[in-house]
């Protein structure tokens, strides 16, 4: 195969939109759009700062039930990480030490969980 995939967009089912939006940009997301396009349809993109892929949160994005989402991204570094989140009034475990990556968990409001993996290469870079 030669042409290039890229993730761009998950969709993150939350219940309270506004609550969600403001946790996401407290933990340093840009809210990049945030558009009612009618009653029922809210479409809400955020990025991490430096990230390619974005999240989208909502009303009518997904049938998904909140707190179901699981995501995993990759952070240059796992304690500087979890500090920021500290610093954001986050609920955040301490660094898990794993042979493929140093490990930082969390959950949003609504339950959904992130792990930060910070690896020493990536094969892809």
């Amino acid at each position: 195969m030669t042409a290039t995939w890229k993730i761009e967009l998950i969709p993150v089912p939350v219940t309270d939109v506004d609550r969600a939006k403001a946790f996401y940009e407290r933990i340093g997301f840009n809210a990049d759009h945030d558009y009612t396009v009618r009653e029922g349809l809210r479409f809400v993109q955020l990025t991490p700062y430096g990230s390619a892929c974005s999240i989208a949160i909502g009303e009518g994005l997904t049938e998904k039930t909140p707190g179901t989402q699981e995501i995993q991204v990759v952070v240059a570094d796992a304690d500087e990480a979890r500090k920021h989140l500290l610093d954001a009034g986050v609920e955040v475990g301490e660094v898990d030490e794993q042979p493929w990556g140093r490990f930082v968990y969390f959950r949003d409001p609504d339950g959904n969980s992130w792990s930060l993996q910070a690896i020493e290469r990536r094969p892809n870079g």
